[in-house]
Formats: structure tokens, C-alpha cells, sequence
């Protein structure tokens, strides 16, 4: 079990302001997005189990978020030709954004040590944020289970 990693940011805080490059060209960023309710996940590597099984459970509830008026994003530090990527291979409908100097990350405290088969490292923990259209922290989840999460956030909503 990975150790519990400690959130500096806290439901009711303002979240932190992001603009990133997104897959398929140009940048997206949280300002832009004042008034809407924003799914911010993060995930350690595009195509990669876990990844693959949360990217998808949000694909299948995509129309549900986008009926109820929310934006999701994904966050990783890939590059925005690895999420092109992701996204055609699995026909994902919402931006992934590309944090590859990991800006977004350390800004929303999930870039932290890992530990893998006795091996550590440094890596993106898989952390969501409900951000709400005034732009303030409305729910995390710090500990998530890829194939489940995308109804626990739209049971949030």
C-alpha cells in the first residue's frame, strides 16, 4: 500500500491557477473555466494500466459529467504527443494536459515519493480535485481506485 501522501491543499481553498498545453494543440487553463465545475485528475503515465482503467471510466461516464455541466481534465507529466496518443488509441473526449515540468503537479501537492516493488522514485500520485465554478476546492479524492472513480465523482457533482 502506498504511503499516504500529505495534501497541502484542502476543500474550501482556492485552487491553484494552471494554463498547460493540451493534446491536439493549444493551452488550456483553469481561468478560463471560471463558472463551470472542473474534474482536475492526475495520473502517473499515459497507457499504462491503471492510467488506461480511469481514463476509460471517465469516457464511459463522459456524457453524464458534460449533461451536468462539468469539464474533465486529465493531468500527467507526459508530453502532448503522448496524450494524442492515448487519446486516439482510446478515444477519449475530454483534454489531457501536459505538465511536463511538472508545474501543475507540485503546484497541486500530488508529485511526491512512490514506492514500486521495493524500488522508490518520484511520481505523479493518482489525486483528484472537484474545483467549482468559483474557482475553490470543492472535494479531493487523495486515494483512488481507477476503475470505480469516475462514479464516486460523479455521485459528487
Amino acid at each position: 500500500m502506498p504511503k499516504e501522501l500529505q495534501l497541502r491543499l484542502k476543500e474550501g481553498d482556492l485552487a491553484p491557477d494552471f494554463s498547460a498545453p493540451a493534446n491536439g494543440g493549444g493551452n488550456i487553463s483553469l481561468a478560463d473555466l471560471k463558472g463551470k465545475n472542473v474534474i482536475l485528475y492526475f495520473y502517473p503515465k499515459d497507457d499504462t494500466p491503471g492510467c488506461t482503467k480511469e481514463a476509460c471510466a471517465f469516457r464511459d461516464q463522459f456524457a453524464e459529467f458534460k449533461r451536468r455541466g462539468a469539464v474533465v481534465l486529465g493531468v500527467s507529466p507526459d508530453s502532448a504527443k503522448s496524450h494524442d496518443k492515448f487519446i486516439e488509441k482510446f478515444k477519449l473526449p475530454f483534454p489531457l494536459l501536459a505538465d511536463e515540468d511538472k508545474k501543475i503537479v507540485e503546484a497541486y501537492g500530488v508529485w511526491g515519493e512512490k514506492s514500486f516493488m521495493g524500488r522508490k522514485y518520484m511520481g505523479t500520485h493518482r489525486v483528484t480535485f472537484l474545483i467549482g465554478g468559483d474557482g475553490r476546492i470543492k472535494k479531493i479524492w487523495p486515494q483512488v481506485k481507477p476503475d470505480e472513480h469516475a462514479n464516486e465523482v460523479l455521485a459528487a457533482l
